[in-house]
């Protein structure tokens, strides 16, 4: 599968950076394979046993066991083999880091306003593990409301402001939207944090975040500086096309790197 992504720059020519990248898509029907997969976070490759999908190096794979929810990248596929199920945990979710559409340069992320090019549906698996068919969830949220250009209405403390823009400045918040007047953003902390909102006006509203904390935290207060930072770029760059479209997404530069391209065998890439 070919996918391309377009980044829009000042050039002499005034002609647009272009990134293509082509790669190849992945058999749909299972195979079975014993794999190695690496889970950076622990800097330790495992064992585990593959009937579900059809498994290649550099895939980005969840599995069960004692690193349940850990992202691990698949090294070594191994489809010559004898042994005992009982011994190996298994792979349970390939995560589809496929990406297809034009991003534009917005500071620290690029964007799009293509709702195919990066939903949340898929970023977020790039972070969490899919849900268990009985895993619960519950929100809720007050009447409380602000300005984003006054963010002294989520009054939050002074350490936690701090704490929140040190999040901001390091990039924390790895992915950000808006589709109409619904918000979410991805905020990586100790684990990948989702945060919720609402946008209308400059206003913002029904702000959640999935963390423990029963009041506005500096996940949240990350996002509203993202927020404030990728929408004054819009406006002065690309207001056209996010007001065609009420909708864009912006993904951190580096994140995008990390699994729409690294870690993959075939393929080209040109600038």
């Amino acid at each position: 599968m070919a996918f391309k992504i377009g980044f829009a720059a000042e050039h002499p020519e005034n002609k647009p950076a272009e990134v293509t990248y082509t790669a190849q898509q992945m058999q749909a029907a299972p195979r079975k394979s014993v794999v190695q997969v690496y889970f950076a976070d622990r800097h330790m490759t495992l064992a585990y046993y593959n009937d579900q999908f059809d498994l290649h190096r550099g895939d980005m794979v969840y599995v069960d066991g004692k690193l349940e929810g850990m992202l691990g990248r698949v090294t070594e596929v191994n489809y010559n083999f004898k042994i005992k199920v009982s011994d190996y945990k298994r792979v349970i979710a390939v995560v589809d880091t496929t990406v297809n559409g034009q991003f534009f340069m917005a500071g620290s992320h690029f964007v799009t306003f293509d709702r195919a090019a990066l939903p949340i549906s898929k970023v977020v698996t790039w972070f969490k593990a899919p849900a268990k068919e009985d895993d619960e969830f519950v929100s809720g949220s007050d009447d409380t409301a602000f300005r984003l250009d006054d963010l002294s209405g989520m009054k939050v403390s002074a350490a936690i402001a701090e704490r929140g823009h040190e999040y901001y400045i390091e990039n924390k918040v790895r992915y950000i939207c808006i589709d109409g007047t619904k918000g979410y953003a991805i905020v990586e902390g100790s684990e990948a944090y989702e945060v919720e909102f609402e946008y209308r006006d400059g206003e913002i509203s029904q702000l959640i975040c999935s963390c423990f904390c029963s009041y506005n935290c500096k996940h949240e207060f990350a996002t509203m500086l993202q927020l404030k930072e990728t929408l004054e770029l819009i406006s002065k760059h690309y207001a056209d096309e996010y007001e065609r479209t009420e909708y864009f997404a912006a993904v951190n530069k580096g994140t995008l790197f990390a699994f729409a391209i690294d870690g993959k065998e075939t393929g080209s890439f040109t600038l």
